[in-house]
Parts: C-alpha cells; sequence; structure tokens
C-alpha cells in the first residue's frame, strides 16, 4: 500500500473566486496526514471535438489524462447549473475518458461535493456526475454527501471559506476518501 497518496482536485467552474475554488482550497488545507491534493484548473482544455481528437489531439487534454492516470484519486467540486454539472467540468471529462480500455479514469476512484447559494446545494448535479462516472467507469465514492448550501453566507469575497462546520465536513469526507482509496488499491 501506497503512504503517500495523490488526489487530484478538479473543480468544475472556471471562475478564480467561485465557492468551489475555494471550498477545493479549503479541501487542501483539509488533507489528512499522507494525502496530497493539487488542484488543476480547466481553464485551457478546448471543446471536445472527435475530428480534433483524431488528427491532434489538444496537449492540455494530453496533460489532463496524464495527471489524473498519476493521481490515486479524483476530487471534484462542482456548482450546480440548470440542475447539472457545467459544461465546461463535462467537456473536461469528456477529454480525459479518450483512450477506450486505457482510458485512466476507467477505475479510477472519485469523491465530490459542491457549493451553491440556495437550499439543495449541489444534489442534482452530483447526481449527473454519478451518471457520468458509470459511463467512464470511475468510482464513485457514494457516502458522505457532502452538499455546501447558502454559500453566500459560508464564504468571503475572494472565494475563502469562512464557515468552520463545513470546514470540518469537507475534512471528514477527505478522511474517508484516503480510507476508501487505500482499500481500492492492490
Amino acid at each position: 500500500m501506497k503512504e503517500q497518496l495523490t488526489i487530484l482536485g478538479i473543480p468544475g467552474s472556471l471562475r478564480r473566486n467561485s465557492f468551489n475554488h475555494g471550498a477545493l482550497r479549503a479541501a487542501q488545507q483539509q488533507t489528512p496526514e499522507g494525502v496530497r491534493l493539487d488542484i488543476y484548473e480547466l481553464t485551457d482544455i478546448p471543446l471536445f471535438n472527435a475530428d480534433v481528437e483524431v488528427s491532434d489531439f489538444p496537449a492540455t487534454a494530453r496533460d489532463l489524462q496524464e495527471r489524473i492516470r498519476a493521481a490515486d484519486g479524483l476530487l471534484i467540486v462542482t456548482p450546480e447549473y440548470l440542475h447539472s454539472i457545467p459544461g465546461v467540468l463535462k467537456n473536461a471529462i469528456d477529454w480525459a475518458s479518450r483512450g477506450g480500455e486505457n482510458s485512466p479514469l476507467r477505475g479510477k476512484p472519485v469523491a465530490m461535493f459542491g457549493a451553491a447559494v440556495g437550499e439543495s446545494g449541489t444534489r442534482f448535479a452530483q447526481s449527473h456526475l454519478r451518471l457520468v462516472c458509470m459511463g467512464t467507469e470511475m468510482i464513485a465514492m457514494n457516502q458522505p454527501e457532502v452538499y455546501i448550501t447558502n454559500a453566500r453566507e459560508k464564504f468571503d469575497e475572494q472565494g475563502n471559506l469562512l464557515d468552520q462546520a463545513t470546514h470540518k465536513t469537507i475534512g471528514g469526507l477527505l478522511d474517508n476518501f484516503a480510507r476508501w482509496i487505500r482499500r481500492l488499491q492492490p
């Protein structure tokens, strides 16, 4: 069993000061001993196009695949857009899933949570993301489910998480995720 785990954090938002970027930065502060959380920005991933895939696979998409392949698990922190995941996140997953049997997503442990301004948090987005996980053969951790509700009250204007109870909840999710990744490792 690996002593040091590497988790690749992927924010589902492009906004630097988004609540979800802030939640992912807060997760970096909550990692258990023996776990490193790196954040991967999706800003340079082009729109998926099968013609481009065949002729000239984009270097940024290949980099995403390599970073996923090197990670022990993925932590996706996503907002909810129109009761689903943002297009930028789905687009990145589309690129990362390429390669058939060699897709870096196949068998990759993934945990998720998200922040939203409303009372329901990101329930629908996470539900849709679980469907995408099934389609890509990622192994989604089902519990605990973490929905950061009323995000305007819990983050400052720079997207920093201020709410200590939410910090503790994120820390608990990361503890569970690290144990779960270790159980799944050969």
